[in-house]
C-alpha cells in the first residue's frame, strides 16, 4: 500500500493548494512567477468553488503536500462529452520515482469518468525529458511533436 494519500483540494483545503503552488514553484524553477503575487484566500476559494477546476494533493507523512495536479474539465460542442487539459503537474524532487505523478492521472482518471470526460491531454516541453517519458508510459498516442502558442491577452 502507498505511503501517501491522495485528496481532492475543496474551498475548505486553501492551505493544501498552498503548499502545492509551493511545490510547483520549486519544481518548475520559477519562484518569481509562484510567489511574487501570491493570490489571497478569498481567490484560491472561488478557484476551488469552480466545479470544472480539479485540484489533487498527494499528501505524505505529517499531512505534507509531495505532489500534486491542476486540471480544468472542459466541456465540448461536438458531441455532449468533455476534455480534461492537465495543466500542471509536479512532485517534489526529493519523492520522484515513486508512483506519485502515475497516481495522480489516476485519480484523476477515476474523476474524469465521473464527470463524463473522454480524454486528458496534457502539453510537455520537449527538453523536459522527465514529463515526456510519464506522458508517453500513460498515452495511447505517441504525439510529441506539438506547437504551443500564448497569446497575450492586453
Amino acid at each position: 500500500m502507498s505511503a501517501f494519500s491522495y485528496k481532492r483540494v475543496g474551498e475548505a483545503d486553501v492551505v493544501y493548494l498552498r503548499h502545492l503552488r509551493q511545490v510547483f514553484a520549486a519544481a518548475f524553477l520559477d519562484d518569481t512567477t509562484w510567489n511574487s503575487r501570491p493570490p489571497s484566500e478569498a481567490y484560491l476559494g472561488n478557484v476551488l468553488r469552480d466545479k470544472n477546476c480539479i485540484a489533487l494533493v498527494a499528501v505524505g507523512e505529517d499531512d505534507v503536500v509531495v505532489g500534486g495536479l491542476v486540471a480544468y474539465v472542459l466541456p465540448k460542442i461536438d458531441q455532449e462529452r468533455s476534455e480534461i487539459y492537465l495543466y500542471d503537474l509536479a512532485v517534489a524532487s526529493e519523492y520522484r520515482r515513486q508512483g506519485i505523478a502515475t497516481q495522480l492521472i489516476e485519480t484523476l482518471k477515476e474523476i474524469g469518468r465521473g464527470v463524463g470526460a473522454y480524454v486528458i491531454f496534457v502539453q510537455a516541453d520537449n527538453v523536459d525529458e522527465e514529463a515526456l517519458a510519464l506522458y508517453t508510459k500513460l498515452s495511447a498516442s505517441k504525439e510529441t511533436d506539438i506547437t504551443h502558442f500564448d497569446i497575450a491577452i492586453d
